[in-house]
């Protein structure tokens, strides 16, 4: 009899382990990496949500609201916007310093970094040129508010231009000189003096003038002598009417009177100028060969006008290029560096190349440079737009009062809006949405941009 055996017995079933002992070694330390890392992270992102997404989402839904804040409007600040002639003038100016701003800038910058590479002081030279992005732009606006004063003796470039003006084109050394009242002069609605009744050859007259104080008049000046009169002759002096320590009669060449010399004298007959003579330094004139007949003794208005007194930079025409200069002295130097440093990573053996095959520095700069650094100019360019979208300082600072409002751009807007006056947070948070939706195409571009350099 044939016994069989007994198959064996599968081994006893082994104990399931508990969740927490499936991890392995390395899962822990991975978790424990991502537990540390969040440590360290989560206060910049506290930080980050307290003063950039909490502030983005209290403005979104403040500008639905009124000025108080308390009665929900909708969309309407948003269409009050569009309505303000303020907020379109700021949209207006918002448009012309993100087209020329970051233009001119990327066009300096790229003409700067080209130069300074065939400069033997390099680097002394970016030095200076960066030296602007160290100061602060309140004490930049400050800098520039003083430069852009209109009185030549403070604002240094008016002081520039008027030195220039006045070396091509003298100025009237009587701006403040009247003619006195009774004396047998009349002025023009143009500013010039002339005689009240006709004259004829053969006469001396004097032509009697004040409100020139005596320490003003020219070092030149000679006491006033009219002289005698020939036949044919119309003789004269321009003098100031005035002795000082009193005494003197009024209309009368008095010994202590002095002549106005350099004045433009006409003689003028039936509407026409016939004759012009200019005062000595006794004040004399002198018109001869005349015909006989009647003739009335002018000054032109030009001997009177006030003398030039520049330009006026912080005008409403002209303020929002002054501080665009302003800005430019600030960036330059930073689009010089950023530049120069794509153009010293260009290949130079297409340079050279192109400079062997016959090709001029023009061309090479124009068909190999600028298009090699299209990558960094476009970053440069971008990187400024955005940088100039949020301008406030210079405009705040520089524009005078009466002119702010031609100078503003969305930033100032916004501000001048919530709490410069016009106490409407409602419409202050609108403005500064659209700001932010502004903003945010540029940035996006950017950060590709960068990606894509990366990869």
């Amino acid at each position: 009899m044939t016994v069989l055996a007994a198959p064996p017995s599968p081994p006893p079933p082994t104990a399931a382990k508990p969740p927490g002992d499936r991890v392995g070694p390395r899962a822990r330390a991975l978790r424990r990496r991502r537990i540390i890392a969040v440590a360290f992270v989560l206060p910049a992102l506290l930080l980050l949500g307290a003063l950039v997404v909490y502030p983005v989402l209290f403005s979104v839904g403040r500008s639905f609201f009124d000025a108080s804040g308390t009665r929900f409007v909708g969309a309407a600040n948003y269409a009050e916007m569009f309505r303000d002639p303020a907020t379109l003038t700021a949209i207006r100016n918002s448009a012309i310093w993100v087209v020329v701003a970051p233009t001119l800038l990327t066009g300096l910058g790229l003409i700067l970094a080209v130069l300074v590479e065939k400069v033997r002081w390099a680097t002394a030279f970016k030095l200076l040129l960066f030296m602007p992005m160290a100061v602060s732009f309140l004490a930049a606006g400050i800098i520039f508010r003083l430069a852009y004063e209109e009185d030549p003796d403070k604002g240094v470039l008016n002081a520039a231009v008027v030195g220039v003006h006045d070396v091509f084109q003298e100025s009237s050394s009587y701006p403040t000189a009247r003619a006195r009242e009774g004396q047998g002069l009349d002025r023009a609605p143009d500013g010039s003096y002339s005689t009240t009744d006709a004259v004829s050859p053969g006469r001396t007259i004097t032509l009697g003038f004040v409100g020139v104080p005596p320490k003003e008049l020219p070092s030149r000046a000679e006491p006033a002598n009219p002289g005698r009169a020939g036949d044919r002759e119309l003789r004269g002096a321009v003098h100031l009417d005035f002795t000082p320590g009193g005494g003197g009669r009024p209309g009368v060449v008095d010994q202590a009177e002095r002549g106005l010399p350099g004045m433009t004298v006409e003689a003028v007959r039936d509407g026409t100028t016939v004759a012009t003579a200019t005062t000595a330094a006794d004040g004399a004139f002198r018109f001869a060969d005349l015909d006989p007949g009647a003739y009335t003794v002018r000054l032109p208005a030009e001997n009177f006008s006030p003398p030039y007194e520049g330009v006026s930079w912080l005008g409403p025409a002209l303020v929002t290029p002054a501080i665009i200069g302003a800005y430019l002295w600030i960036w330059t130097g930073f689009a010089m560096v950023l530049i120069g440093a794509g153009l010293s990573s260009l290949p130079r053996d297409c340079l050279e190349a192109a400079r062997m095959d016959g090709a001029s520095e023009w061309q090479v700069f124009r068909r190999i440079t600028v298009p090699l650094l299209a990558p960094v100019l476009t970053v440069v360019f971008v990187t400024l737009v955005i940088n100039v979208m949020k301008v406030f300082d210079l405009i705040y600072i520089i524009a005078p009062g009466p002119v702010q409002e031609d100078a503003t751009v969305l930033a100032t807007q916004m501000w001048l809006v919530s709490f410069g006056g016009g106490n409407n947070q409602g419409l202050g948070s609108a403005l500064g949405v659209l700001l932010l939706l502004l903003v945010i195409p540029a940035m996006v571009f950017n950060v590709r941009r960068f990606r894509r350099s990366e990869s």
